[in-house]
């Protein structure tokens, strides 16, 4: 009997969390034919989560439990569970009830076509106007700088065979981002739209800088246009200032009396010029801070507690 993982990372989601346990459970067990699990990665939670897991893992031995030591964000959280989800293949969703569960049958049935991955997409949402604009926008960015096939409106929410894991496990990547790394490996994902619903319950520990950090991230690891760019940006600069350099010569010496230089265009060439090297050396400075994080072999996640693992050893474990 093949066994399917499903990987749920929470944070701060007490009034989510059983919830999205029923929905998940409710569907596994209308397909019979499969074993299955379902992985909750705690992000050290400061509410009533960690408890209601507690009470769910004691009744329902399919449901494990990792606690993290502290919060590790995110991202981390995320992969971590991910790797330590068994099963012939993982379905990563999130715990805020926005990745419907009733997608599961979907995406089993495409794996069972031979799809490695397959992902849900949205073709809609119930979140503001201008959101859903400014992700576009995002995602019309990435896709133009990549060198690689992008997929619009992807969040990673979907079904990984256990070859595709293995091969984004050899990666060794600190912060691996699913939506980029499987165009990256060559895998042909098989898209299953949907419309996200609006968030059930509470608030997303998401913010703008959250949203920016992950949007360079992505950015940084799909792409090497913006070291590119500088350069370019670099040589018109230089080029514009010295025509610009030239034309002021010019007519400084043909109108002596007549024509002022003046302190307003050596100021706004000064801020233009500063303003635009900051924003090339942010790149660089993400670029060398990627390739620290790579070097640096930090855990992901250092574990304070499993429930319904079957080797007790590995409590407390790093990943």
């Amino acid at each position: 009997m093949k066994k399917i993982g499903i990987e749920i990372p929470c944070f701060n989601e007490e009034g989510n969390v059983e919830v999205v346990y029923q929905q998940v459970s409710k569907q596994m067990k209308m397909l019979p034919i499969y074993d299955y699990e379902i992985l909750f990665i705690d992000n050290h939670s400061d509410d009533k989560t960690p408890q209601i897991l507690r009470d769910i893992a004691e009744k329902d031995k399919h449901v494990k439990v990792i606690f993290n030591l502290r919060n590790y964000g995110a991202e981390r959280s995320d992969v971590h569970g991910f790797f330590h989800t068994d099963g012939d293949a993982v379905i990563c969703m999130a715990c805020d009830l926005q990745t419907p569960a009733s997608l599961l049958p979907a995406f089993l049935r495409e794996w069972e076509k031979g799809a490695k991955v397959v992902w849900a997409q949205k073709i809609n949402s119930e979140e503001s106007w201008f959101m859903w604009k400014i992700r576009s926008l995002y995602y019309y960015i990435i896709r133009k700088m990549s060198s690689v096939k992008q997929y619009d409106q992807i969040t990673g929410f979907g079904l990984y065979d256990r070859e595709v894991i293995e091969y984004i496990r050899r990666a060794h990547d600190p912060n691996p981002l699913f939506r980029n790394i499987v165009p990256e490996l060559g895998f042909e994902p098989a898209l299953i739209p949907f419309e996200q619903p609006a968030r059930h319950s509470g608030r997303s520990s998401y913010n703008f800088f959250s949203y920016y950090n992950l949007a360079m991230a992505s950015l940084i690891n799909t792409s090497r246009v913006p070291l590119h760019l500088a350069t370019l940006v670099g040589f018109l600069i230089g080029g514009v200032s010295f025509l610009i350099g030239a034309i002021y010569l010019v007519l400084k010496l043909a109108f002596w009396q007549y024509f002022p230089m003046g302190t307003a265009p050596i100021l706004i060439g000064m801020f233009f010029l500063g303003g635009v090297q900051l924003c090339f050396i942010g790149f660089v400075g993400a670029y060398v801070g990627e390739i620290l994080a790579r070097l640096t072999h930090y855990p992901r996640v250092i574990e304070r507690e499993r429930l319904n693992f079957d080797n007790d050893a590995e409590q407390g474990s790093v990943g």
